[in-house]
């Protein structure tokens, strides 16, 4: 129990020290009283991520729908995969500034390219879950895990003691595509500890009004 009340403690002295950086007195919509932006290096060109400062402004996409049928689209619980983490915005937005900024993780799009291609959260990569299948015969894992930090071993296996952390995420708490992926991961051997799933995923974000990045 000390153990991990002392971890939320480190988390949180590191959320405060970076939620009080980029404060701009123009911004009207910030993300925190302290914080307006981030910015996010993507394929080598900064983008800002701040939200939309239009306060009248409604969603017309189709994050605007509130009902899918289920099954397929039913509700995930807030933590699917025992054992790995869920985050969210803040926990989000403070990982691309230290991890993926020192290239210490990854944020990763699980979604179909379709809708990669219609809009993503700046800096996050596309591995769809599909292509995270564990079966033997998938062979996207040769040149996908590597990209990851994870090394192959003379027997086959696989090393994920180098392998980056990851956050997770797809259409939002409705879509199953990153626990399919989470799930993949697992059954490959990626470490729980390395993985973080952000529930809201791009329904929250837009919701949020937090800045979409589109190739």
């Amino acid at each position: 129990m000390q153990k991990k009340a002392l971890g939320a403690l480190t988390i949180l002295l590191a959320l405060n020290s970076f939620l009080y950086g980029e404060f701009d007195k123009s911004y009207k919509v910030n993300i925190t009283p302290n914080l307006s932006y981030i910015d996010v290096d993507v394929m080598g060109k900064p983008v800002r991520i701040d939200r939309i400062q239009d306060t009248k402004h409604k969603l017309t996409n189709s994050y605007s729908k509130t009902s899918r049928p289920c099954p397929p689209f039913c509700v995930s619980a807030f933590e699917p995969v025992p054992g790995v983490e869920t985050y969210g915005e803040l926990e989000l937005l403070n990982f691309l500034k230290t991890e993926v900024k020192n290239n210490k993780g990854v944020l990763v799009d699980a979604r179909l390219p379709k809708w990669y291609k219609e809009g993503t959260i700046p800096g996050a990569i596309n591995l769809p879950f599909s292509i995270l299948n564990p079966d033997t015969s998938n062979q996207y894992l040769q040149q996908v895990l590597p990209i990851l930090g994870a090394e192959k071993k003379g027997d086959g296996s696989w090393d994920f003691s180098k392998a980056q952390d990851l956050v997770v995420f797809d259409n939002g708490p409705w879509c199953q595509q990153a626990v399919r992926a989470i799930n993949h991961l697992v059954k490959i051997g990626y470490p729980k500890s390395k993985i973080k799933y952000y529930r809201g995923g791009m329904q929250y974000w837009q919701i949020l009004g937090l800045k979409v990045f589109k190739q």
